[in-house]
């Protein structure tokens, strides 16, 4: 598993050994970031400058290649041990300890926001119904900016009904669905 565009194109990441995260394949990541970049509703400014949160981050492929690709700072939410060794370690290997944090918290219980961001990753286990856990209680704890882009990746047979967030995309790739989602109120 790599990096796949950017400054930080080709770097190898480290998975933590087990079942318990399932990383982003390349594949995927590279078709979000195709569509992020490409899409009528998307642009260089839905990654570039903005303030990224990835939540359920696993190895942190998602908001690592946000950072390759220009976004400004990256928090990182994991609650899973072998996960957050993997997570640090590819974080010190891409040097990016400068724009990042790491919250070491279940992302349906955040703490505060200090500032609200404009790019969202979530990519949590399958089949539990955690994507409307996490966004209610990110919204709540104010992570989610006006007319922020939610990329929530879920099992293909999950359906997602957040009222109020605007569907702007959903695409299938093997096992699992990428939606993206946009906060209700009006980017800053």
């Amino acid at each position: 598993m790599r990096i796949i565009a950017g400054r930080h194109r080709g770097r190898t990441l480290r998975a933590p050994e087990g079942e318990a995260t399932r990383p982003t394949a390349e594949r995927v990541r590279q078709a979000l970031f195709d569509m992020l970049w490409h899409a009528p509703w998307g642009g260089r400014t839905t990654i570039q400058d903005r303030l990224v949160l990835d939540a359920f981050a696993g190895t942190g492929a998602l908001g690592l290649e946000a950072l390759s690709r220009g976004a400004d700072h990256c928090t990182f939410v994991e609650k899973d041990r072998a996960a957050l060794v993997a997570l640090r370690a590819n974080i010190g290997a891409c040097r990016e300890e400068a724009r990042t944090a790491v919250l070491a918290t279940d992302a349906t219980r955040p703490p505060v926001a200090r500032v609200p961001c404009g790019l969202l990753f979530l990519d949590p286990p399958y089949g539990r119904g955690l994507v409307p856990a996490a966004v209610a209680a990110l919204a709540a704890a104010g992570w989610i900016g006006p007319g922020a882009l939610l990329v929530a990746e879920m099992g293909l047979e999950e359906v997602l009904d957040l009222p109020g967030y605007e569907a702007v995309a959903s695409r299938s790739h093997g096992a699992a669905k990428l939606h993206v989602l946009r906060a209700p109120g009006e980017p800053c």
